[in-house]
């Protein structure tokens, strides 16, 4: 199963907010022994949203989605999920349980007594509208639950709120909770060089080799254009199935030394 993540929000994309969310989870996937396979930034578009779930909806990933589950005119990721998969938005019983906690507890905060009934409480209770058969993901920030969606195979989305404050614990709450089997469970490594007299252009026959001949290897090549402190050089290495890994490693050394190109170990 690859590991995507959705952020939804006019306001990414318009830069009136950084995105927080890619960093957070790749941190706690790292920490885990767990990598992030791909990610999307959308606007606040409800065809463009629904497609999108339409797409990753029909994959085995698993996948976090944060941004768009509020209460107001431009969060349309509840209802675009029910779409995407030809459900009804219903009212679950838990997240109603859970809003009107919170509905109670901002009163007691105020010294007032909690008013359910009141128009503005009934109109929270949206936040619990999910598609059928959803599943709550509890927010300990303030009680206003996520929701899941399994897969009918493996897998399963998760939709989180655009806030970092509560999105994080809660992307923490689901890998703990859900897939602790899968922690450290890749032998995929990492290694490179910084080569320093070289184009990428006359490296890239030795990197189409070095693919070529180890199946399970990917090849990277990161330049960096230097500056007062620091040479221009190329990082270039290889990654993937740790046993192809070494001898594609070793591949890549005897390359750049026939190739005369001067380079140093990366740390």
């Amino acid at each position: 199963m690859a590991i995507g993540l959705l952020i939804i929000g006019d306001e990414i994309l318009s830069g009136k907010r950084a995105d927080r969310h890619l960093a957070k989870l790749i941190e706690l996937l790292s920490t885990r022994g767990m990598q992030l396979s791909w990610a999307e930034y959308i606007g606040d578009d409800p065809a463009r949203i629904t497609a999108t779930l339409q797409r990753s909806f029909a994959s085995r990933d698993i996948v976090f989605s944060c941004g768009g589950i509020g209460a107001t005119p431009d969060d349309h990721t509840r209802r675009c999920a029910a779409a995407a998969l030809g459900l009804p938005l219903v009212l679950h019983p838990g997240a109603k349980e859970k809003i009107q906690e919170r509905i109670a507890d901002m009163a007691r905060t105020e010294g007032k007594e909690p008013q359910l009934d009141a128009p503005e409480n009934l109109h929270r209770l949206k936040m619990g509208e999910f598609p059928q058969g959803a599943q709550l993901i509890p927010n300990p920030y303030n009680k206003i639950p996520g929701f899941s969606i399994a897969h009918p195979e493996e897998g399963a989305h998760y939709f989180l709120p655009g806030f970092p404050v509560m999105a994080g614990p809660m992307m923490e709450w689901v890998l703990d909770t859900i897939y602790p089997h899968l922690f450290h469970k890749s032998t995929n490594i990492e290694k490179s060089v910084f080569t320093l007299n070289a184009m990428e252009s006359a490296l890239t026959p030795l990197m189409e080799q070095i693919e070529a001949e180890f199946g399970l290897v990917k090849v990277f090549s990161l330049p960096h254009v230097g500056d007062a402190r620091t040479e221009a050089h190329i990082e270039l290495g290889v990654k993937g199935d740790s046993i192809q890994v070494e001898s594609a490693f070793q591949t890549l050394l005897s390359g750049l030394d026939a190739r005369h190109v001067r380079y140093r170990m990366s740390l």
